[in-house]
């Protein structure tokens, strides 16, 4: 068969029944085999990034590997982002992408892209193919790679002359690749340390990560917190994996986690680190994080352990077993729980500091978002719901306040924050998981960023609901203007928007608009009992802000906004509008200003001296010059 055949072969071979992608000239061939395949199914994306990021959404929804196809050049470049998006929340993809022939390859031929040079920072690994022989065992290799160990892209560069060239096909059993060993067992005389210092444990927290899911460790993690009475935290990649019903989840940690949980990670005397990486945006000050606590951190990444922070006791392996070692340590030293005062006293913050309360003293006019995400989140069946995201304020209000009991349930992109993701990953999801309702909480923005892939929808018939939080701005980065940059709102207002509602009719798609809070209830109803594919637009104010809050540079329990009923269900903390956030730099303008003898902020009854001047005994009065008395 030609080389082309092979590739679609080799895919028929790894089991794959769906590919997202977009042709092209140097990815023809392979196109040309695809039309015979009576296996595979191409879903046709309208860009390239789209084909990727639906690719993600499904390789996250299913655990399987999700494949794209894209032709060299800018069909290549395109798919960047969404290599990255996978890359950084360990997601197993496997993108093939057509290239100019071996012959012109360097010279700049049109449409060449060194593509393999391009992902080397965000892929696991990849291939540029020199020979038609070693296509099968390179799609043999890439398919491991992708979804061992820790998953990740594997990107595989095929020159278009070698999918005309002829090979015998013959698709290898095995995989031998000395070089990667991934550990899987852990080590066991780490497992009894950590067994030995979890009973000890008077203030212990679960770190659940998304390495959980990536494992299908979520019921070895039910019985650790269960049989030691350990309060579980989660990161966003770690949603789900701990079910929300369940007395002993704190739910989301970190910059807009609660204020129960990120009290519980700094007070507490343990935190076991489970396939999470201790991010920034869950650590805050890392210098200040969790000052008292020992760290047990289990992690099939070598890499990721001790990259950030001290750890007491590592284990390198894979969750399901690791965390089964140690469930079953426990029960075998018939292990208690020394946790009631803990327990006890995280149940009393989780009453006192609520993410939301009726008595906050919102408009009764707007729409608040986080009982719209409330309201979504009693209409779906946890059991039988995806919610993907795409990424800003609407993210964290999804992450907040939607409750998921399983895992693959709630699907947003973590480490790299890409707009854009959450649309077409949430079709690549719909298409995956075609007996569960996906729905895309989305914001303005955000889901201009791929809007074409409502085509993508409409072709196919994937009846995908995208529920749009519209404030007209770019809210996350408007409510950090708004806090911590004196409300100079640069470049973040979005009055060009389109009509959402029309747009989605352009496409043959159905669509409603609310502004009243009345109506959310219905309108939220009506989305999810629609056939096809649905969008729904809902004003919101563009003054609200996601809280609670950690600021950046501050430590984990230093928290904004949060809503305290101690003192009459009000927000807490919350810095006045034009206050400069301590351990904030001041701008180069305000430091070329106090050099000078200025002030940042004028204020004409401020009469302290200027930097490098001696104070002033008898203050003048003031001449009324701009910035006080001289």
């Amino acid at each position: 068969m030609t080389g082309a055949q092979a590739v679609v072969a080799s895919l028929e071979a790894e089991g794959v029944d769906l590919v997202f992608g977009y042709p092209g000239g140097q990815a023809i061939k392979i196109y040309d085999a695809l039309y015979d395949s009576t296996q595979i199914t191409h879903v046709l994306a309208r860009h390239e990034q789209g084909a990727v990021h639906e690719a993600d959404g499904y390789a996250r929804a299913t655990g399987n590997v999700g494949v794209a196809i894209v032709t060299s050049g800018p069909g290549a470049t395109n798919t960047v982002t969404g290599i990255a998006t996978a890359y950084m929340d360990s997601v197993p993809l496997v993108v093939v992408t057509g290239q100019v022939p071996r012959g012109v390859i360097g010279t700049d031929s049109f449409q060449e892209s060194d593509i393999v040079g391009i992902t080397m920072p965000v892929v696991k690994h990849s291939y540029l193919l020199q020979t038609v022989e070693e296509l099968p065992s390179t799609f043999r290799e890439a398919f491991h790679i992708a979804k061992t160990g820790r998953p990740g892209p594997v990107l595989i560069d095929i020159p278009s002359d070698l999918a005309s060239e002829e090979l015998v096909f013959s698709y290898p059993d095995d995989v031998n690749l000395p070089s990667y060993k991934p550990t899987y067992r852990g080590n066991a005389k780490q497992i009894r340390q950590a067994v030995a210092r979890i009973e000890r444990a008077e203030r212990p927290v679960i770190y659940a990560g998304g390495g959980i899911v990536s494992s299908g460790a979520a019921d070895e993690l039910r019985a650790l917190a269960e049989i030691m009475q350990i309060p579980v935290v989660t990161t966003l990649m770690g949603k789900g994996a701990f079910p929300a019903s369940h007395p002993l989840n704190l739910g989301p940690v970190g910059m807009h986690g609660s204020k129960y949980a990120n009290l519980a990670m700094t007070e507490s005397d343990l935190i076991i680190a489970a396939g999470a990486r201790f991010s920034d945006r869950v650590t805050g000050k890392l210098s200040e994080f969790a000052p008292h606590a020992d760290v047990i951190h289990i992690d099939i990444d070598p890499a990721e352990i001790g990259k950030v922070r001290a750890v007491q006791i590592p284990i390198v392996g894979d969750l399901k077993g690791v965390l089964g070692g140690v469930v079953a340590q426990l029960r075998k030293e018939s292990a208690q729980p020394a946790t009631e005062k803990w327990v006890a006293q995280i149940a009393e913050w989780c009453s006192r500091f609520p993410f939301y309360h009726h008595a906050v003293g919102d408009s009764p006019d707007e729409i608040v978002p986080e009982l719209v995400m409330r309201t979504l989140s009693e209409l779906l069946d946890p059991q039988k719901s995806i919610v993907v995201t795409e990424v800003g304020q609407h993210q964290m209000w999804a992450a907040q306040s939607i409750d998921r009991e399983v895992p693959r349930s709630f699907i947003s992109s973590g480490g790299l924050g890409t707009m854009g993701f959450g649309f077409p990953a949430a079709i690549g999801a719909a298409i995956g998981c075609p007996d569960k309702q996906v729905v895309c909480v989305a914001g303005d923005g955000s889901f201009q960023m791929n809007s074409q892939e409502m085509a993508t929808a409409a072709i196919h018939g994937v009846p995908v609901k995208v529920l749009i939080m519209d404030n007209r701005c770019l809210g996350m980065v408007r409510q950090w203007q708004k806090l911590f940059y004196d409300e100079r709102y640069s470049s973040t207002l979005l009055d060009a928007n389109p009509d959402f509602v029309k747009l989605a009719d352009a496409y043959g798609w159905a669509g409603e608009r609310v502004e009243d809070p009345h109506e959310v209830s219905a309108a939220l109803e009506c989305m999810l009992a629609a056939e096809g594919p649905y969008l729904l637009d809902v004003a919101i104010a563009r003054d609200q802000n996601v809280y609670p809050m950690v600021a950046p540079g501050r430590a984990l329990d230093d928290v904004m906004g949060a809503i305290d009923v101690a003192v009459g269900a009000v927000r807490t903390d919350v810095p006045a509008r034009d206050v400069h956030v301590a351990g904030m730099e001041p701008s180069p303008c305000a430091k070329v200003d106090a050099q000078f003898g200025g002030r940042w902020k004028s204020d004409p009854n401020d009469t302290a001296p200027r930097e490098g001047e001696e104070p002033l005994t008898d203050a003048p009065e003031d001449d009324g010059r701009e910035g006080g008395a001289r």
